[in-house]
């Protein structure tokens, strides 16, 4: 093996992932590992790919929409419609994180007031 790749269990320890989702991944084909036998390596490729996986998960894309935008790459030499996509999807991303921010906020101040008029009346 060389030292730029990763075996499926040095991948699960260096992304902090269960093994489960690895498999996961592999299945729904947004990582290819190579295989040797019954052993998978990964290179620089699938850790590239392994990195915006998580940052999508992180930033609340589906996997669908990630694998979307992964199969961009392929398509795309020079990243041009990769890149739209991408500002496409962030900006509806934004937009969703908002909002959610916004119903949090309102539900922060509801139940922070019943709290404070519970323990009002308690005293």
């Amino acid at each position: 093996m060389s030292d730029d790749r990763l075996n499926f269990k040095q991948m699960c320890a260096h992304f902090d992932v269960t093994p489960r989702t690895l498999r996961h991944y592999e299945y729904i084909e947004l990582l290819a590992p190579e295989r040797e036998g019954r052993s998978r390596f990964y290179g620089p490729r699938e850790m590239a790919r392994m990195t915006l996986i998580l940052r999508g998960r992180r930033f609340g894309f589906s996997l669908e929409e990630i694998r979307q935008w992964l199969e961009l790459y392929d398509a795309d030499p020079e990243g041009r419609v990769q890149r739209d996509t991408w500002l496409a999807m962030a900006d509806r991303q934004l937009e969703e994180l908002d909002r959610r921010r916004r119903e949090l906020d309102e539900v922060i101040v509801e139940l922070r007031n019943l709290r404070n008029t519970t323990a009002a009346g308690d005293t």
